[in-house]
């Protein structure tokens, strides 16, 4: 029988994230995550596999759970069109400007590795559908509410929100002021969501 494991292994999946989060994969050497999981090369590699398969791993988990958390947040929301300015706004929420400059691990993950790593790039495509949809949902659901004009068409608006939003999270990267990023999010909002007209 194999033996059980002798670790937190969501601690240890979380802290292998944050590492490579924090420095990107190349960067992420595999003494990295030996210091930052404590364990050992051969309960690293037996219970994750190698660098690729871990950081697959941890990227989908992330994906994952914020695509869980962004249907909660529609779910919960009192209105559509709340979700959808959360979402854009959502990057300039830290006071301190650290969460912009740490970016947000797919996107930065993406820009990194998406033309040599082709897993990369179709977990990308995989999570930005799944937000796609989302947000499409909350935009129809806004138009309902009589919060958005009915004539928008919340599938193409849905991926303009995205590709937006992205936007922001990359100028966040360069260390743009908050309140900058901030305007740029509102600026967006105010093109992207038009009013109905009575």
């Amino acid at each position: 029988m194999p033996r059980p494991r002798e670790f937190d292994e969501g601690r240890v999946v979380l802290a292998i994230r944050d590492e490579f989060w924090d420095k990107g994969y190349a960067a992420t050497s595999t003494d990295d995550l030996l210091r930052v999981s404590g364990l050992g090369k051969g309960s690293l590699y037996g219970a994750f596999g190698d660098k690729r398969s871990v950081f697959l791993r941890v990227l989908r988990e992330y994906d994952d759970a914020n695509l869980q958390a962004l249907r909660q947040r529609l779910d919960d929301a009192e209105r559509g069109i709340v979700l959808v300015r959360e979402f854009l706004l959502g990057p300039t929420d830290d006071p301190t400007g650290a969460a912009a400059r740490r970016g947000c691990l797919l996107a930065n993950s993406n820009a990194e590795l998406a033309v040599s790593t082709p897993d990369v790039a179709a977990e990308a495509r995989r999570t930005y559908a799944a937000i796609t949809a989302i947000l499409a949902e909350a935009l129809e659901r806004a138009q309902r509410e009589g919060d958005l004009d009915p004539a928008v068409d919340a599938g193409e608006t849905a991926r303009a929100m995205l590709a937006a939003q992205l936007g922001i999270v990359a100028l966040g990267r360069t260390g743009m002021d908050r309140d900058d990023l901030a305007t740029v999010a509102r600026s967006a909002l105010a093109r992207l969501l038009p009013v109905p007209t009575l």
